[in-house]
């Protein structure tokens, strides 16, 4: 028996690493709940375990959480309705830290001296635990385990005057990963942190303004996009217009490469480039540094369509859909039975079996993390009758985890993490089995290399180099580098 066949199979699962949140704000519009409405559905990706719309009025806030989707929460009018205001903020959510309770959705919201404060959150805070045992002895009472909260104690107990000061010093006292929308009675404003790990952009809807995760999320409601916010920035809009601020000093920008990986849209442009080109990139440096003879590129949908179109157009190769993917199996369906928990992965995902009996074909997906998923699709090109099938992953070995917002696993529980590339493909079952390299992924977004004094992006999933100190971690990265386990030797072979 394999390490693997010890992990969980949940057949819900995708064995994917989770995405982390979504934000959308906007300030000055007659409907704005319902835009953020829109712009939640179009950042559902993000996060699919609950949701939360906050709206001010001109007198008074307005809340609307729940569990489960956006459409299922924010379609009824009534809800809708009691959203007044023109200014609003919302969150989609998948759980990195906190458990999943109502309490834990945001949207959070504190009355303050000043008035009150709704503040939404994606990224993860790295010295939490640390801050909040202080804010603790300090007679703050935290309602949550979220460390969102984190920064609303913080606000209070800050001793500047306006909201965006306190926010600021708020800010000054944490790590870690965060990409802010919060408002107040007459303010919106937009954070991103130092080293803008996750993405916020900035964009407008005739006269209003608008926070957003992605780009994606103005395209729904027809909205411009004016550019992304800076690693470092601070947007103030209110009725004067927009106002920016660098206030923490200048950083080197470390933005997540996994979100042109994997996490982003793919019709979402960040930092200037565009997912879906970038993905199509990497598939064309996959093929140039791991190409095999074969009959056909299939992705593993859908993360691994545009890396696999990619893949088929630099080596001349057909391009085939060897997989059909069921779209209406939700996160929950049923709770199954150990008998038909193994069927796994073909709720989701069935075999074209016309198309790769007796053919050799190329699997294009976008990551391995525990290694189920991918174990299950080998197994069921193979039982569909494919001659051969081999493996190509749009990303390196992910083989640390990430504390920034994406939930991985520990590091023994990541394949990567604990086996070569050689003994990972024996475990899957394919053919052969091969990862782009760190360089090929730098190249595919554009850079001549990867500068290894200063990275251009965080890639620590990969490398295990985290750009910001990890004082809630420390212990934990620390047993995790020892003993040395084998790593990405071979992932460019």
């Amino acid at each position: 028996m394999t390490d693997i066949d010890h992990m969980t199979t949940n057949p819900f699962d995708d064995d994917k690493l989770h995405e982390e949140c979504g934000v959308f704000g906007i300030f000055g519009h007659k409907e704005a709940a319902a835009h953020v409405a829109l712009g939640l559905h179009a950042l559902q990706h993000r996060g699919q375990e609950a949701c939360g719309i906050f709206s001010y009025d001109g007198a008074q806030f307005h809340s609307h959480k729940a569990m489960g989707l956006v459409g299922d929460n924010f379609s009824d009018s009534a809800v809708m309705s009691q959203l007044k205001g023109s200014s609003s903020i919302g969150h989609v959510r998948y759980a990195t830290t906190g458990g999943t309770v109502i309490r834990n959705v945001q949207p959070l919201f504190a009355e303050f001296e000043f008035g009150g404060l709704s503040i939404a959150h994606n990224g993860n805070l790295t010295n939490t635990q640390a801050v909040r045992r202080t804010l603790v002895r300090r007679g703050c009472i935290f309602q949550s385990d979220m460390d969102t909260e984190v920064i609303v104690h913080l606000v209070a107990v800050s001793l500047y005057a306006t909201v965006e000061d306190r926010l600021i010093d708020a800010l000054r006292q944490i790590e870690g990963a965060y990409s802010l929308v919060a408002m107040t009675k007459n303010t919106m404003i937009g954070v991103r942190d130092p080293h803008g790990v996750r993405p916020l952009c900035l964009g407008k809807l005739d006269d209003s303004y608008i926070l957003a995760s992605e780009s994606c999320a103005f395209d729904i409601i027809g909205a411009e996009f004016v550019r992304d916010v800076e690693p470092g920035e601070v947007i103030i809009i209110n009725q004067d217009g927009v106002k920016s601020i660098k206030p923490f000093g200048d950083n080197p920008s470390r933005f997540c490469v996994f979100e042109y990986i994997y996490f982003a849209r793919p019709d979402s442009q960040i930092e200037n480039r565009s997912v879906y080109e970038v993905r199509k990139a990497i598939g064309a440096e996959l093929a140039r540094e791991s190409g095999v003879d074969a009959d056909m590129v299939v992705p593993v949908p859908d993360s691994g369509v545009p890396s696999a179109i990619g893949y088929a157009a630099e080596a001349s190769m057909a391009f085939e859909l060897g997989i059909i993917r069921n779209h209406y199996v939700g996160r929950t369906f049923i709770e199954p039975t150990q008998d038909i928990r193994h069927l796994g992965v073909r709720l989701k995902h069935n075999a074209n079996i016309r198309s790769v009996k007796g053919k050799r074909i190329i699997l294009v997906d976008d990551s391995i993390v525990r290694g189920t998923t991918s174990k299950k699709i080998v197994d069921m090109m193979r039982q569909a009758g494919a001659a051969e099938v081999h493996m190509r992953i749009s990303s390196p070995p992910t083989a640390w985890p990430c504390f920034y917002g994406i939930d991985t696993p520990r590091r023994e529980k990541l394949l990567a993490g604990t086996h070569s590339v050689e003994q990972m493909a024996e475990i899957i079952g394919a053919d052969s089995l091969a990862f782009i390299s760190i360089e090929g992924m730098y190249r595919a977004v554009g850079e001549a290399k990867r500068n290894d004094d200063n990275p251009q992006f965080c890639d620590a999933c990969f490398t295990g180099e985290y750009p910001t100190r990890l004082q809630d971690h420390e212990d934990d990265v620390a047993a995790q580098r020892e003993p040395s386990l084998p790593l990405l030797a071979e992932q460019g072979k």
